[in-house]
């Protein structure tokens, strides 16, 4: 399974994640559209959230983390708000829409 952006096949784990990290935002809208997601300005603020957690950590955070970092530009979000902008699971989803690889961690809160 790949996605096809401006006309080049970016190669995906069996999951559907990025086996390399693109920012592009062309690559966010294929990716949501194939989630079944409708982007939103609150969706890219969780997304480029976590492009900037991989660009300055390596590594997407796990939920806990994620709710404590999205609370600081949305700080009235709860889990019910990020799991109703990425109902498959917020932070891998959110990580996989982002245009990064797959979350190395189990998750967890």
């Amino acid at each position: 399974m790949g996605y096809i952006v401006a006309g080049n096949e970016l190669e995906t784990d069996a999951e559907g994640y990025l086996l390399e990290p693109n920012y592009s935002e062309e690559v966010v809208s294929v990716i949501a559209a194939a989630e079944g997601i409708e982007l939103t300005p609150k969706h890219w603020e969780v997304i480029n959230y976590m492009r900037e957690q991989y660009r300055e950590e390596g590594a997407t955070p796990i939920f806990r983390q994620m709710l404590k970092g999205v609370n600081e530009f949305w700080p009235e979000a709860e889990s019910k708000d990020l799991y109703d902008l990425f109902p498959i699971g917020p932070s891998k989803q959110a990580a996989k829409v982002a245009g990064l690889p797959q979350p190395k961690g189990k998750g967890g809160y």
